[in-house]
Order: C-alpha cells, then sequence, then structure tokens
C-alpha cells in the first residue's frame, strides 16, 4: 500500500510540473496579447491625432491642396477606424488569454493541494502510532 501512495505521490508531482509548465505557457501568451493591445491602443491614438491635427490646417494655397489634405485626412479617420477594430479584437484576444492564465493557475494549485494532501497522508501512514501504558485496573490500594 505504501508503494502505491508514493506513486501516486510521483505522478501527482509530475503532473503538477507539467501545470506549472502550461501556467507559464498561459502567462507568457497573455503577455504577448497584452502587448499587442497596447501597441494597437497607442498606434491608434497616434494616427487619431494626426488626423485631428491635418484637419485643422486652415493654410492652403488653392483648392487642389485642399483637396489633397482632405483625401489624406479621410485616409487617416479610415486607418483609424480600422486600428481600433483591431484593437478591440485584440482586447477580446487579450481577456481570453487571460482567462485561460486563471484557468491554468487554478489547476495548478488543485494539483498541488492533492500532491500535499497525499503527502501528509504518506507521512501520517509512515509514523508509528504511539501506545499508551495500561492504566492500572482496580483502586489505588490494591
Amino acid at each position: 500500500m505504501m508503494k502505491e501512495e508514493r506513486q501516486r505521490l510521483t505522478r501527482l508531482r509530475r503532473l503538477e510540473k507539467i501545470r506549472a509548465i502550461a501556467k507559464q505557457t498561459a502567462a507568457a501568451e497573455a503577455a504577448q496579447a497584452e502587448s499587442t493591445l497596447s501597441q494597437l491602443r497607442t498606434l491608434s491614438e497616434r494616427t487619431r491625432r494626426m488626423a485631428s491635427d491635418y484637419a485643422n490646417r486652415r493654410q492652403l494655397d488653392d483648392g487642389a491642396a485642399l483637396h489633397q489634405l482632405g483625401r489624406f485626412v479621410s485616409g487617416l479617420q479610415a486607418l483609424t477606424r480600422t486600428t481600433d477594430g483591431d484593437a478591440l479584437r485584440a482586447q477580446s484576444i487579450a481577456d481570453a488569454k487571460q482567462q485561460q492564465l486563471a484557468e491554468a493557475e487554478r489547476r495548478r494549485a488543485a494539483i498541488e493541494e492533492r500532491a500535499a494532501l497525499q503527502a501528509r497522508l504518506i507521512v501520517k501512514g509512515s509514523e508509528q502510532p504511539v501506545l499508551g501504558g495500561r492504566r492500572a485496573s482496580g483502586t489505588g490500594l490494591e
């Protein structure tokens, strides 16, 4: 019985290592998704500012320059909308990766707890029971 319990503990420890690796992978993926989201938000904001700055220009020489500026601003605004959409998709991906990370941590913690319980059971099973002395029967006068 003790050998089976030790083998079970060994399997649990191995599974705990696998779950820890899965958690590390999930953490790396979550960090990458957050980084992508941050870059897209920054790009979207910069593009929005550029479009606003160009749209506010008033010192133009002729109608052709005004037309060209309008097309450029329109292109920047389209790029801003596209980047905003990409940022929304990146947000949902980042949220999903965070959920996967939390789930990986729960799985790892559950295995860790089971392994600790198994280790305690092994230690408890290997301890010799404390045998108390015999109690005297009868009265103290005997």
